[in-house]
């Protein structure tokens, strides 16, 4: 029998200095973003070029602003530009997602966004976590050619998501990766080693504090993170260190 195939480990980061801290870590791959305290959008021209030189795959969120999933036709086509602009760069992937107002996939949207990033690889983003019918949501994945869902299981961190996390797994039967993302640490990785997990997403991170001068302008609000490098190789190791 051949031997079970490493968890790969994705870190999501959003400055030179996450990069740096995820590549030393040991990550198997970045997810590239700006503003991770609010969900993660768009990253820079400037970071998505040095992402380009980390030596591994680098995948961007396309998102342009915070709020939910809900895309306006101007959205989509700003949306298209960003793609074309991760393609530019040279970087592996995108990441994005898009809701109806009653928490399904935008089949229309995403199907557009998805023909405008051929070629590249695309992972659905935790907008699937609203979504209403787990199964409805991941026959519309597979359809429109994802590579992957990133969910937490409908939960604010994986560990009170599981029962719909196994859902998630059941109904991909394999044809798509189902990647567990929010919250994950290695405390938390037994409760999800009976899953068929082929790929993890974390931040890696710690809190990261701002002047109170920065924090008295609305400079540096909560919830700031910075991605640590031995967190990410603790985890890498906690990873393989999972009966498979």
């Amino acid at each position: 029998m051949a031997p079970a195939q490493p968890i790969l480990l994705e870190v999501c980061v959003d400055s030179p200095e996450g990069l740096g801290a995820a590549i030393a870590g040991g990550a198997d791959r970045i997810e590239l973003c700006s503003a991770l305290e609010i969900g993660g959008l768009t990253p820079t021209p400037g970071l998505m070029a040095r992402a380009a030189r980390a030596g591994r795959p680098v995948h961007a969120m396309v998102r342009g602003a915070p709020g939910g999933f809900r895309l306006t036709t101007a959205d989509v086509e700003a949306m298209i530009e960003d793609i074309a602009a991760v393609r530019r760069a040279g970087l592996a992937g995108v990441v994005f997602g898009a809701s109806l107002m009653d928490g399904r996939l935008d089949a229309g949207a995403l199907g557009v966004l998805r023909r405008a990033a051929a070629g590249l690889d695309c992972t659905l983003h935790r907008a699937f976590d609203l979504v209403p019918d787990v199964a409805e949501a991941v026959e519309v994945a597979v359809s429109l050619g994802f590579d992957r869902i990133l969910t937490s299981g409908g939960a604010g961190r994986v560990a009170d998501g599981l029962p719909r996390l196994e859902a998630t797994f059941a109904a991909a039967a394999g044809r798509i990766t189902v990647m567990p993302g929010s919250g994950v640490t290695a405390a938390v990785l037994p409760a999800l080693a009976h899953l068929p997990l082929r790929e993890i997403h974390a931040s890696c991170s710690r809190p990261l504090l701002g002047t109170p001068g920065e924090q008295a302008l609305g400079f540096a609000g909560p919830g700031l993170k910075r991605t640590d490098a031995g967190t990410v190789t603790g985890l890498k190791a906690a990873l393989a260190a999972l009966p498979r």
